[in-house]
Order: structure tokens, then sequence, then C-alpha cells
């Protein structure tokens, strides 16, 4: 039986933002500071299991309708094919490779192909830490 912890629903709604932002922070930090993919992906897997603690695995599907096999997949494309690329240009496994480009807003800005390979590690590990938190939570 489910309680119905207003106080708990609440502070879950407010900190589920706090550690979704900070997990995207630490995932742009991680080429220059310690982060990146694997630690803002297990951020993001806990900001959602907090709101699976707080309310329920049905009530998180409905507000986050996510597949999170395909997420899974698609991370692992992406991830994979970053690190292929360079074989196909004649270069070595897991080359990588940057330019810096002027941005509005941002200014003068280094992009990375690292970037890319970092977002398919946070959407694996996104994928599959809430594959088995769903499948853990299914049991009943």
């Amino acid at each position: 039986m489910k309680t119905n912890d207003l106080i708990l629903q609440f502070t879950a709604k407010i900190v589920f933002f706090i550690i979704f932002f900070f997990s995207i922070h630490i995932f742009f930090a991680g080429h220059y500071t310690p982060g990146g993919g694997f630690v803002g992906g297990l951020l993001t897997s806990s900001a959602i299991v907090l709101l699976v603690i707080a309310f329920d695995l049905k009530t998180v599907r409905k507000i986050l309708p996510i597949n999170y096999m395909y997420m899974t997949a698609t991370g692992l494309i992406i991830a994979v094919a970053t690190a292929a690329y360079p074989i196909f240009d004649g270069k070595p496994f897991f080359t990588h490779y940057f330019d810096y480009f002027d941005l509005p807003l941002f200014g003068k800005t280094s992009l990375h192909t690292a970037a890319l390979f970092d977002l398919g590690v946070f959407l694996v590990v996104v994928g599959v830490t809430m594959t088995i938190i769903q499948t853990i939570g299914e049991d009943e």
C-alpha cells in the first residue's frame, strides 16, 4: 500500500530539477574537470529514482513516458559510431576531433567529438540503470 506523503512529493519535485540540472552541469564539465557522461547519467538516474520513491512507478511512467531500452540502444549506437568514425578517416579507433567555433551567445567555443561519445555513455547509463530499477520495481 502506497502512502500519500505530501512533503516528500513536494520536495521531490523541486530536488528532481536541482539534481537534473546539476547532472547536466557535470556532463558538460567532464571535458576539463572530473565528471562526464557516466557521472551525469548516474545523477540523472538518481533524480528519476527520487521521483519513483516519492510517487510510484506508474505515476513516473506517465510523467516520463520513455522506453529506456531504446534509450540504451541509441546511446550505444552514438558511442560506438563516434569511436569508430576515425577508422573510416584512416585514423586509430577512438581518435577524437575538435575545433574552435564562434557561437552566438557563447563566443569562441571548442567543440569536441568526445562530447558526442559522452552523450552516448550518458544515454546508456540512464537507460540501463532505469531498466534495472523498473524491472526490480515491477516485482510484487
